[in-house]
């Protein structure tokens, strides 16, 4: 059991280390994001890190040959998603005609494709975990959350204290921070 629980946690830190980036990216873009908005964008990533690799273990043991021709395009989405997303963002902050305008909120439907896009590397653990019990991948799942969820806090908090610094520059960081996200994403596939 403790091995199930060591190898979890440290696969929680790996896959969080893209949310964290993109949480310190929102927490720029608003400094003043109120405690519970906090909680929903790291529950939003904790979610998404725990539910792809029960996707990924379902689909070993019920599609594994469909799903594995598929995992070709896994980076090149949360690319595509990560460059929309930053471009967005930086054109939103480019074109603003008022500087001292506040940035726009993080919209429920962009945190989703954050949360996704973040996390689609995650379905490949469910690869790596499909030896394991329903149960066992059930809690390797939470624990790859919890650990998510925590990472994804630091950032935040790390983002707000950086974004009252920088303020109107937060939204152009923010962005090309998404866009060097997936760009790393992408070239770690192609290399």
């Amino acid at each position: 059991m403790l091995p199930l629980i060591l190898n979890s946690l440290l696969l929680g830190v790996g896959l969080a280390m893209d949310a964290f980036s993109v949480s310190v990216a929102n927490g720029l873009n608003a400094p003043d994001m109120p405690r519970s908005r906090r909680v929903l964008i790291a529950g939003c990533f904790a979610f998404f890190q725990a539910f792809m690799p029960l996707l990924g273990w379902v689909c070993v043991h019920t599609l594994v040959q469909t799903f594995s021709r598929l995992t070709q395009f896994v980076p090149w989405a949360a690319f595509v998603l990560l460059l929309f997303i930053g471009g967005k963002m930086i054109w939103e902050s480019r074109s603003a005609a008022d500087p001292a305008k506040e940035p726009a909120a993080l919209t429920i439907p962009a945190l989703l494709v954050q949360g996704v896009a973040t996390s689609l590397d995650a379905l490949s653990v469910g690869f790596t975990i499909a030896d394991y019990t329903l149960p066992s991948a059930v809690l390797c799942a939470v624990l790859i959350a919890a650990v998510t969820f925590l990472i994804c806090i630091v950032g935040l908090f790390l983002g707000r204290r950086i974004g009252t610094k920088l303020a109107g520059k937060a939204n152009i960081l923010g962005g090309v921070i998404l866009i060097a996200i997936g760009a790393e994403i992408l070239l770690k596939h192609l290399l």
